[in-house]
């Protein structure tokens, strides 16, 4: 049986401290593909790809935030079996649900299915698309570099 070692916040570079140029590219990306995306639909994306890549503190962060803009716990209960769910999430939520999979999964599955993409092509704009698409990797990206070098979840 392998076992998984619990990553420690003590004794890892402190990322942003060390290079905060880095922090503000971070947060130039997250700010530009959330431009024109339904908050709504951008919380739902972060907090799948983030149970997804099992970032706790990422998880913690925009589950907290979704609350805060009116997300029910019903539906926060249910993001990671949203196929299932039925009609409680839109067209438009399962869609990018579906592509913000297909894209923190690449490694597992592939290239982003045709099915997919046209599935969310045909709810979304060109530009809401290129910005599921962008605030889909940038929450990989925050995910990827708070497993690597974690940072302390916030008690509340």
């Amino acid at each position: 049986m392998t076992q998984t070692l619990e990553p420690s916040t003590t004794g890892r570079i402190k990322m942003f401290k060390a290079a905060p140029e880095l922090y503000g590219a971070m947060m130039t990306l997250s700010e530009a593909s959330a431009r024109d995306v339904d908050p709504t639909i951008g919380e739902l994306i972060k907090i799948r790809a983030s149970q997804i890549n099992r970032c706790a503190f990422c998880l913690d962060m925009h589950t907290h935030d979704a609350r805060r803009h009116g997300e029910t716990e019903q539906r926060l209960a249910l993001v990671a079996a949203w196929e299932e769910a039925g009609d409680l999430f839109t067209e438009r939520e399962r869609a990018a649900l579906a592509l913000a999979e297909a894209i923190t999964e690449v490694a597992e599955r592939g290239p982003v299915s045709d099915e997919v993409y046209q599935r969310a092509a045909e709810v979304f704009s060109e530009r809401e698309l290129a910005q599921v698409i962008a605030m889909t990797v940038t929450i990989n990206a925050w995910n990827r570099i708070n497993l690597a070098a974690p940072q302390p979840i916030p008690r509340r």
